[in-house]
Parts: C-alpha cells; structure tokens; sequence
C-alpha cells in the first residue's frame, strides 16, 4: 500500500491505496468498472475505501496527485495480468476471520452438479440478456459479461469447496461477498478461463477482456498525460 496523511477542511485524512495487483480485490475493479465517467476522487474512494464525501473535504487537490504515478503502475501491472493465462494452483479465501487455502482443479470442472447447472443458467441468462439488448446476429463478437455475473459464477465453483458445506444454491449465491475479497490476481484469471472456455455455451467470449484490456490502456494514458501536464513547467 502507498499511504499518506492529507490536510483537510476539518483536521487530516490518512489514504492508503494498493501498490501492487496482490492489493487489488475483485470487488474494487467491479465497483470501477460499475462508475460510469469515473472520476479522479471516485477512483481513489474505491482503491482506498474511504467515503467519497471525506475526500472531498481535501484542502488540496494537488496532494492527491501523488497517487497518479500508482494507478499508472496497477494499469500496467493489470494489461500483464489480461494477456497471462496462468491460473494459481491454490485460491485463498478468510473464512470466519481466518485464512482458507483452497487447491483450483486443474480442468476447473464446476461441481457437484447443482452449482454446475447454476453456472451454466448464470452464464445463459448473461447470454439472453445481451441478445435482447443487441439482438441475436453475431451476438458473440459484442458479447460483454460483467464482473458481477463473473463473481457469481466463481460463487457456484468455490462454495463447497471453501466451506466444505453441502451443496445450497442460495447459500452459494450470497458467497459472492467473499469472492469479491479475493485479489484480482487470483479471481479474474479463473473467470476469464469460464467466459472463455467453459460451457460451450459461451463460446467465444473475448468482448469483454478485451473490453477490459482497453480499459485500462485508456486509465494508462490518461495518468500518463496528466503527470505530463504536471511535469511540464507552465509556458510564461
């Protein structure tokens, strides 16, 4: 984490926000990709949680600046994530306060068979949904899941494994909470290996990845350009 103490309106704020990918959870990257517009203080109130009303008490913008050369670190540390296929052996959830480590099946079949059908009815209904939206001519080419319907369908893979619990849907849906803790790094590797591989259903299903990627070329050379503008000495 990168932290500093900020002058404020009322007294002083210390923010903290991820350094590295590891720092970075699955639910912060679906609450930015749910901002639309999103804007330099609303980014920083999802990397560091802190209430968007208590940044805006700051007495100065340009101390916020400092986290810019960071959100340009995450979005090249995240376009190497996208382009890796590697998939971590072991996935560590808390459970209760404490640590969980988990083995990921290497074919990453979903069981038992009613999360296999939740999935799949999970991953149809994202499907029927872009179609009626966009209709049904080369739906594939466009077709977008969000992050939400990926911690869902991760939901389904790791309930029983995580809680060694019998097999509840409703249960398995409410442990999207706890896969949205999950760290990028190990969370959106298995969900783009489901869009993209797993059922055939959903095949091919590069939109949003690559949706994704450009994101995150767009957040590169958007900070890029504004530490030029700092940079650069003002014209007399």
């Amino acid at each position: 984490m990168i932290q500093k103490k900020l002058k404020t309106t009322t007294g002083s704020l210390t923010v903290a926000i991820p350094t590295s990918l590891n720092e970075l959870k699955l639910g912060q990257l679906m609450a930015m990709q749910a901002t639309e517009n999103m804007t330099d203080l609303e980014a920083i109130h999802i990397l560091s949680g802190i209430p968007l009303q208590e940044l805006k008490q700051v007495q100065s913008y340009a101390e916020l600046q400092v986290f810019n050369e960071q959100v340009l670190a995450l979005a090249i540390e995240i376009k190497q994530l996208y382009n890796s296929e590697a998939i971590l052996e072991t996935v560590t959830f808390k459970l209760d306060g404490k640590p969980k480590k988990v083995k990921v099946m290497s074919n990453l079949s979903v069981e038992p068979a009613g999360a296999f059908m939740a999935s799949r009815d999970i991953i149809a209904e994202e499907i029927n949904r872009h179609i009626a939206l966009h209709g049904q001519d080369n739906w594939q080419e466009s077709f977008n899941p969000s992050l939400q319907v990926c911690s869902q369908v991760l939901a389904q893979y790791f309930y029983t494994k995580v809680t060694g619990q019998p097999y509840d849907e409703e249960l398995a849906a409410a442990f999207t909470q706890q896969v949205e803790q999950l760290p990028i790094t190990q969370s959106l590797p298995i969900a783009k290996y489901f869009f993209l591989n797993f059922p055939s259903l959903s095949k091919p299903k590069t939109g949003f990845w690559h949706r994704l990627y450009r994101l995150w070329n767009s957040v590169l050379a958007y900070v890029s350009l504004k530490l030029s503008a700092i940079s650069t000495p003002l014209m007399p």
